[in-house]
């Protein structure tokens, strides 16, 4: 009987499964049991697809746990993952039957301690440091006076009401709020949009641009404070054009972007009296100035008063100056006359010996010697080539002359041609083009006419037609020279008119 029965293999009767029905058995029973966990581990491989998750490992000695955190998760992320941060990460596990793997979905990641956050925030420090961000020679010079001061703050918190009170104590000044959160998954880029939508605005425009901006917040831990060491806020503070201030936290604390603002406050009210001097102190200043400016006007003029002074005794008097002077003009005018007569009598016989070699026959021949050394240079004058140059000039004139008349022939011919063409587009406008259509102008007493009742109201009508005028009723009226064509009854009604002529009135 045994031979006739095969013994069955053990373990024949389990049951079969495809790897498909395997995989989603396995993936229901680690989904189940491992739903909610939270993993401590150092961030190894980190990679960044263009689709927006974030794909990587956790590992410590012994293992590795690979990781994912999907794109709507990973925007949210206070701290982003990077290699070598040692974290706490909460989420589920789940498989990837593709490959045959188990991965960690995460939900939330944070540093793994204080002195994971500081590490991080000190390796991020020096990474900026290294892009010169922090750079001394490129801080700018706050405004001793500004006229509008921009605060990036929460509008609820006391910070505010600190910065406001101060500044009105100081020196008041306009201040625009740009209200952001200052601590949580917001405060980054709220904080960051605001500086640069303060860079953003028109001087002189509607909304003014501010000419100094105070970032601040009150005091808390580091987780937060934690927003002002975000990359972006740090990169937005250092690209800012118009100097900032920041005071974040209490004196204690550091935010990286203390680093790269152009000013560090320790407080919030200290940071209102770093931006505006203080009005009393400016006016005691002022008038102390204006006594010591005066002080020294009164001293510079006794001084001149006195130098004058002392100047004016050194001079000697105005009649003694004159005393030698009138003295000399009188001696001189005493020896005039004599002087006189003495350069006279000397010219009267220069003027014998002068007027001695002159004789009439000397005269004639110097006459005559002229007269012909006229007649020499005439002979040799060449008046061909003169006349040559005339006539020359003459044919180039005549030749200008053409050429003038020309240009305003063709001038006077195109302005006629455009008068005629502007009087022909008149007539073509013109009411009368429109009478030849058909259309006709209906005067009442001396008026234009245009609705029914205006028709019924007057005492005569005027029609024009495009051969002349037809009265219509009343008494007599001035008619046209074709009036007999006038009183022929019309072809057919005149239709209603479109428009009024601007020239005599409505057609219809």
């Amino acid at each position: 009987m045994s031979d006739l029965i095969d013994d069955l293999d053990p373990g024949a009767n389990a049951p079969e499964f495809s790897v498909s029905d395997l995989s989603g058995v396995i993936k229901r029973m680690i989904e189940g049991e491992f739903s909610h966990v939270r993993v401590k581990g150092e961030v190894g491989r980190v990679s960044r697809p263009r689709s927006g998750h974030v794909y990587m490992d956790l590992k410590d000695d012994r293992s590795v746990l690979a990781g994912v955190i999907w794109k709507g998760v990973a925007s949210k992320l206070a701290v982003q993952p990077e290699e070598g941060m040692e974290v706490v990460a909460t989420g589920r596990l789940t498989t990837f039957p593709g490959q045959s793997r188990y991965q960690i979905v995460i939900e939330d990641l944070k540093p793994a301690g204080m002195g994971a956050l500081m590490a991080m925030l000190e390796a991020r420090r020096k990474a900026l440091a290294g892009e010169g961000l922090f750079a001394p020679e490129r801080k700018k010079r706050l405004p001793y006076l500004p006229e509008v001061i921009g605060v990036v703050t929460s509008p609820s918190g006391a910070v505010i009401r600190d910065i406001l009170h101060r500044l009105r104590d100081r020196f008041p000044r306009k201040v625009l709020i740009w209200p952001v959160a200052v601590q949580g998954e917001k405060c980054a880029p709220e904080v960051t949009r605001a500086i640069q939508g303060f860079n953003a605005l028109t001087p002189g425009g509607a909304l003014p641009r501010p000419d100094l901006l105070i970032v601040a917040r009150g005091g808390g831990s580091i987780e937060d404070l934690w927003g002002f060491n975000e990359e972006s806020v740090v990169r937005a503070a250092a690209a800012s054009e118009i100097p900032l201030i920041s005071a974040v936290g209490h004196e204690t604390d550091t935010t990286l972007i203390d680093f790269a603002s152009d000013k560090r406050a320790p407080t919030p009210t200290a940071a209102a009296e770093l931006a505006v001097p203080v009005r009393l102190d400016l006016l005691a200043w002022l008038d102390g100035q204006e006594g010591r400016l005066l002080q020294a006007l009164k001293g510079q003029v006794t001084a001149r008063q006195q130098r004058l002074r002392d100047l004016s005794r050194a001079l000697p008097r105005g009649e003694a100056l004159l005393d030698g002077p009138r003295q000399r003009l009188d001696g001189m005018s005493d020896k005039l006359p004599g002087a006189l007569r003495a350069s006279i009598q000397v010219r009267q016989v220069k003027l014998s010996e002068k007027a001695g070699a002159l004789r009439p026959g000397m005269l004639r021949e110097r006459v005559r010697n002229r007269r012909e050394g006229f007649a020499s240079l005439a002979a040799r004058v060449n008046t061909r080539a003169l006349q040559r140059d005339i006539n020359q000039k003459r044919t180039e004139f005549d030749r200008i002359t053409k050429r003038l008349a020309d240009v305003g022939a063709r001038q006077i011919t195109t302005w006629r041609d455009r008068l005629a063409a502007q009087d022909r587009l008149r007539e073509t406008l013109g009411y009368k083009a429109t009478l030849e259509r058909g259309y006709a102008v209906v005067r009442g007493d001396g008026a234009l006419v245009t609705t029914k009742d205006a028709a019924q109201a007057a005492g005569a009508l005027e029609i024009e037609f495009a051969d002349g005028r037809l009265a219509v009723g009343g008494g007599d009226a001035a008619a046209s020279p074709s009036r007999a064509a006038e009183r022929e009854p019309a072809a057919k009604p005149a239709p209603k008119a479109k428009k009024t002529p601007p020239e005599q009135g409505s057609l219809f």
